[in-house]
């Protein structure tokens, strides 16, 4: 059955050593540059008031030839978990049952729980390692940039970091894995994993990974001095939020509210924050007159590798639960 699944499996594994090889060419080349100017532009040993230097480096690494690999690869880390379920996990199973070529198999002294073991452990492990391999590549060449950005914790970085997206591959494999043994066609059982993958991607950070850890919560009095944005809506109408003084932190909610508990929302004084006769100065002495506070929860940049535990082992699980349904699935209800 290994023999078997890997004649079944191995275009896809040529392809995907293929585009690691490529990958690993392009970080190889350009790594050393990154590094280069990680040190030449002083921010390497930076402890304290190191904004001039990040901005520094940032402009000549995002805006010289590196800058469009470092967006590659984050593309790459969120895509490659969702090809994974499409392309290696529905066909794998869906292909057989629409075909018929599983009863062949069955009728050859083979189990048909031995047949899903091999089909699952084999892809799983591939893609695991597939992806585990893109990330430990990725991770280790953006890490200078990701210092300066100060984004690692970011959802539009998180996952493409550390050992998350290896989560995010065996979820996707075993889903697609799942859903062509039940809908038994390619095509349909495609679309299905790519709709699934996706919308656990968007699910995850903003309903799931926020409360795996229990944010920090604060409340201080709003600084007109560190306004974040404030935008002044039609019929008198204005939201107001500060800049929470954390970097690196991934802020989980951030809201202004009046002294009785409730968001700030208005209405606003015409004369000092009206559209027609706004001014900074006298808008921002209106607002200290309201006795304003800010509510905030953030997620610190030092639980970085928890969240990315936390996370991983929730993916698993996932996984792992969805493989429970396919055992019970096969012996149950597929003939």
């Amino acid at each position: 059955m290994i023999w078997l699944t890997w004649r079944q499996f191995r275009i896809q594994a040529w392809t995907a050593l293929a585009t690691l090889t490529a990958l690993a060419v392009a970080l190889v080349i350009t790594g050393p540059e990154v590094t280069r100017l990680y040190h030449s532009s002083g921010f390497a040993g930076c402890r304290t008031d190191c904004a001039a230097l990040s901005s520094g480096f940032l402009n000549q690494v995002i805006n010289g030839t590196t800058g469009p690999l470092y967006w590659l690869g984050i593309a790459v880390m969120f895509v490659t978990p969702a090809l994974i379920g499409v392309f290696w996990g529905a066909p794998l199973v869906a292909r057989e049952l629409e075909a018929g070529t599983h009863r062949l198999v069955w009728s050859q002294s083979v189990p048909r729980s031995r047949w899903l073991v091999a089909k699952l452990l084999g892809g799983s492990l591939v893609s695991m390692a597939t992806v585990g391999l893109f990330s430990l590549a990725v991770t280790w060449w953006a890490d200078p940039i990701d210092s300066a950005y100060l984004n690692r914790m970011f959802p539009e970085i998180f996952a493409a970091r550390g050992i998350v997206p290896i989560g995010y591959a065996a979820f996707a494999f075993v889903v697609g894995v799942t859903v062509g043994m039940v809908l038994r066609r390619t095509v349909p059982a495609m679309a299905v994993t790519l709709v699934v993958v996706a919308a656990v991607q968007l699910v995850m950070p903003f309903l799931v990974r926020g409360q795996l850890i229990q944010p920090v919560e604060v409340t201080a009095p709003f600084q007109t001095t560190a306004v974040k944005s404030l935008h002044i809506k039609d019929g008198g109408g204005i939201t107001v939020t500060g800049r929470v003084s954390q970097p690196g932190a991934w802020v989980v909610s951030n809201r202004t509210v009046t002294p009785s508990g409730v968001t700030f929302t208005g209405p606003v004084d015409a004369e000092a924050c009206g559209r027609t006769s706004f001014s900074q100065p006298k808008c921002m002495a209106w607002l200290d007159t309201l006795n304003l506070r800010q509510e905030a929860s953030y997620q610190p940049a030092n639980r970085f590798w928890a969240l990315q535990w936390y996370e991983a082992t929730v993916l698993l699980t996932l996984a792992l639960a969805l493989a429970g349904f396919s055992f019970w699935w096969i012996r149950r209800r597929l003939t």
